[in-house]
């Protein structure tokens, strides 16, 4: 009877007292390392160190509860898994976990990951921008709707300045100071990070865009199956070279042209066709992919792109052209040229124009030998050669 006493008031004594403490500290209970298999304890109470002492162990029986689905995983996982259609580097993945694309959707810290997005935009249009320029890109950001996500490069590092407009909180912004539009979409505009958008504008800062709709754009391009475009430029724009890419007016887009005596050795080829300028241009997400590809890593200016971006649609001459329906006027103002350093008696703008000259020759030389070296593995003649 005596132990029975004993053992009731035992009993008693340490439930009141277990009930006096509001919380559990599991790393401070000496227990058997059987019992909490591959469990890190300090992580458990880290996390959880808010939770009473009844919360905190409804989690670990729910922890207890899924150590069966656990283990049934790494059984499965024993198992090689090599699948050579994988993406590269992922071949030891089974091919529903992976995911190859990406985008540049903004989320949410909390919720549930499918209410994140209200609106996904269909489109991606980038600005590379310094601030001097920022009263005119905040006109250019207004003619573009909530169907596209906006992205700045900042060459200038000077971000934060940016916040006075209210589009800028939901815009994404990417600072390197002294690079180029071209070094920034070699490494940011990857085309499995642009994937979701059906059109990618890469434009300049120094464009007016009062008499463009990005909406009414996107609907011409689509009619007329353009792949690779741009907006006319109002004849007033500063800089005009080429007539290709020069606004026509009655007209909603055009894709030849008529150039200077000698130009144009065919009718379509650029700069009489297939043709349009590195200023504003318009890809679409196929034509992206390929264009992404032919961007070299150490040309930076992108001069010589204009003339082969040809080489990414086919045909080229009805897959290239000039929206004149939706025109913009250039307005040349050498922002990014002054940010290079002046040497050797010349001026900024001057060393950054003689290295936009050197690049171009750089580029059309080794898109030369690469076509030259393909062609002569494949023992075939190159197009317009004269062999019989």
């Amino acid at each position: 009877m005596r132990l029975i006493v004993t053992a009731f008031i035992g009993v008693v004594v340490g439930f009141f007292l277990g009930v006096s403490f509001p919380t559990l500290s599991l790393t401070k209970m000496s227990l058997p390392s059987s019992l909490f298999p591959s469990i890190d304890l300090n992580y458990l109470e880290d996390k959880y160190s808010g939770l009473s002492t009844q919360a905190l162990l409804n989690v670990w029986s729910s922890l207890k509860r899924n150590r069966g689905t656990a283990s049934h995983f790494y059984k499965f996982n024993e198992t090689k898994i090599w699948v050579p259609t994988n993406p590269r580097g992922a071949e030891r993945l089974p091919p529903g976990i992976i995911v190859s694309e990406s985008d540049f959707y903004l989320r949410r810290l909390w919720g549930l990951p499918s209410e994140d997005l209200t609106i996904k935009p269909r489109y991606l249009v980038t600005f590379t921008v310094g601030i001097a320029q920022k009263n005119n890109i905040d006109a250019a950001v207004k003619k573009f709707s909530e169907s596209f996500t906006i992205l700045l490069f900042h060459y200038d590092g000077r971000v934060s300045e940016w916040d006075e407009f209210e589009w800028s909180k939901r815009a994404i912004h990417v600072s390197v100071q002294k690079q180029t539009k071209w070094w920034y979409a070699k490494r940011f505009l990857h085309p499995d990070i642009v994937a979701p958008y059906d059109y990618i504008f890469m434009w300049d800062e120094d464009l007016g865009v009062e008499h463009f709709d990005a909406e009414e754009y996107i609907k011409l391009v689509r009619k007329h199956g353009l792949e690779i475009s741009q907006p006319g430029l109002d004849p007033q724009s500063k800089g005009l070279t080429w007539q290709m890419t020069k606004k026509r007016d009655n007209s909603e887009v055009h894709k030849e042209t008529q150039e200077r005596p000698g130009w144009c050795t065919d009718p379509h080829l650029p700069p009489c066709a297939a043709f349009v300028e590195i200023m504003a241009t318009v890809f679409s997400r196929n034509a992206w992919r390929c264009v992404w590809h032919m961007i070299q890593n150490d040309l930076i200016h992108g001069w010589g792109l204009d003339f082969a971006l040809r080489k990414c649609v086919e045909p080229a001459h009805e897959k290239i052209g000039v929206v004149d329906a939706q025109w913009i006027l250039h307005q040349s103002v050498p922002s990014l040229g002054n940010q290079g350093k002046a040497e050797g008696g010349k001026a900024p703008w001057e060393g950054v124009r003689e290295r936009c000259r050197k690049e171009w020759t750089m580029f059309q030389d080794r898109m030369a030998v690469a076509e030259k070296a393909y062609f002569e593995a494949m023992k075939i003649d190159p197009p317009n050669s004269t062999a019989t």
